[in-house]
């Protein structure tokens, strides 16, 4: 069985946006000014092994929508016929395609998918009301979709903006659900929720086809949350075993302990050449691993574009300046600025020892974290009685943390959108993300001991992967079933975190 949906809107709403975000390909040609689609144009969305096919027609925006109104509705008969096909065919051709187009949707769709303008509000938007009517008058059911949501800004915020929309489209009885879903910024789960409300708008035969359709749907994207936890879990499993040998074990731990007491007295020094080679062959390795992943998960997601570099290919410690004394007997920041070809990395004294922590990174002024005294700087190699210099605990949580808020802004970005583009992370998923690692503090302060007492020769243990995707896949079930409180079912459809 074959079930049509069809994009509505204004023009320059962003249906042909929205398209290339749900069929994970391009169509089309989105850009901003109106008119740009002149055709009714149907895509195979999804095939399911029984047959069942889902399409979706991308159509013109609706312009002048009091008078395509009047035409549509006076279509049938002979004055009608000749204002389309005579007068507006040659003297307005856009709004001659939205006639057209809309007779071709009415003819061919099952549901209609009419986008919105988050951005302007229920109240300000005098485009929907007369547009109501034309869906009306096409005779079939109607999803609200928002659009132009901008940044997710959380569950709460979400839940009062749909609200207001449900609200003002109470009086059309032809709207059988409101959901948000922007081109740009939205999830995987979302989509989910939209085939679940195209399910049960649609009459019997076609609400069993369309569950067929969205199981399929479903499965895809858990393979795909499947694969993208594997490519989260690798670089991190490989940072958390990795080590570089000092050539002189014997006396690193004296010449490190000179550098840090010359820092904490606010003297200049400079790091030890052979101990700055070693953090930054460990930085080079772990940047080339993780962008080569996030690439993959890009790929992955049907999405175009490289990732940028998460540390700077050329390190050098000798370059800093101290902007204030270092009190070894108190905890926090420094304070200090980090300058030169040090760039983006960050050498942090935490409880844990000297560590190179990635999150004191902020419009590329870097900072030196002071924690616990210099005395514990040695930790920087556990287990140092062989001299080596290893990643941190606490450098190794940071990354996870950042782990799996780069699933999560890969997710969510649409193909519409362009190549992909690594943004700041909104204020709600940070805080979440931070928020459920800490409650896991302990379970990964084990797993980082187990990994850091292996010298894997080649890739990591596959028990360490293993370990570090089940809690990748627990955190980003968690983060989601936290920002989309309704996708929990989906979410315990895949794996047991």
């Amino acid at each position: 069985m074959v079930i049509n949906l069809s994009l509505v809107s204004h023009t320059n709403v962003g249906k042909t946006t929205l398209a290339r975000t749900l069929l994970r390909r391009d169509i089309g040609e989105p850009r901003d000014h109106a008119h740009v689609t002149e055709t009714a144009d149907a895509h195979e969305l999804l095939i399911t092994p029984e047959g069942d096919e889902l399409r979706l027609w991308d159509t013109p925006g609706l312009g002048d929508s009091v008078r395509l109104l009047q035409r549509l509705r006076a279509s049938g008969n002979p004055l009608g016929w000749l204002q389309t096909q005579v007068w507006d065919r040659f003297t307005d051709r856009p709004f001659y395609s939205s006639q057209v187009a809309l007779k071709a949707v009415r003819e061919h769709c099952d549901l209609m998918l009419y986008l919105v303008s988050a951005a302007e509000g229920p109240e300000s938007s005098g485009y929907v009301a007369p547009e109501m009517q034309i869906l009306g008058w096409m005779d079939r059911p109607v999803l609200v979709l928002l659009n132009q949501t901008g940044a997710p800004a959380g569950p709460e915020a979400t839940a009062r903006e749909l609200a207001a929309w449900r609200a003002h489209l109470q009086p059309y009885p032809w709207v059988k659900g409101v959901l948000s879903l922007d081109a740009f910024n939205r999830c995987w789960v979302q989509e989910d929720a939209l085939f679940e409300a195209v399910q049960n708008a649609l009459p019997a035969p076609q609400a069993q086809a369309m569950a067929r359709l969205r199981a399929a749907w479903r499965s895809r994207n858990l393979e795909v949350l499947d694969a993208a936890v594997g490519l989260l879990a690798r670089p991190l499993a490989q940072a958390a075993t990795d080590s570089e040998a000092l050539a002189t074990p014997r006396d690193w731990r004296q010449r490190l302990g000179g550098w840090i007491k010359a820092r904490v007295g606010g003297a200049e020094a400079d790091l030890d050449p052979e101990i700055a080679a070693a953090m930054q062959a460990l930085a080079q390795r772990y940047d080339a691993r993780v962008r080569a992943a996030t690439n993959e998960l890009i790929r992955l997601h049907g999405l175009a574009g490289e990732a940028e570099r998460e540390i700077p290919a050329r390190l050098a410690a000798a370059h800093h300046a101290v902007d204030q004394r270092l009190d070894p007997s108190k905890a926090g920041l420094a304070g200090a600025v980090v300058s030169g070809a040090l760039g983006g990395l960050a050498a942090d004294l935490a409880a844990g020892g000297l560590t190179l922590g990635m999150g004191a990174l902020v419009g590329g002024v870097v900072g030196l974290l002071g924690a616990a005294g210099a005395a514990q700087a040695y930790n920087l190699a556990r287990g140092a009685e062989d001299g080596r210099v290893r990643w941190s605990h606490a450098f190794l949580t940071q990354r996870l943390e950042v782990a799996v808020l780069r699933y999560l802004a890969v997710a969510h970005f649409g193909r519409g959108r362009g190549n992909w583009v690594q943004a700041e992370d909104p204020r709600a998923w940070v805080d979440t993300v931070h928020e459920l690692v800490t409650a896991r503090a302990e379970r990964l302060e084990a797993l980082w001991t187990q990994a850091q007492g292996i010298r894997p020769e080649g890739d990591p243990p596959v028990a360490v992967i293993e370990s570090l995707c089940s809690e990748i896949r627990a955190l980003v079930n968690a983060a989601l079933a936290r920002l989309y409180p309704d996708a929990r079912a989906v979410l315990e459809a895949g794996p047991a975190p």
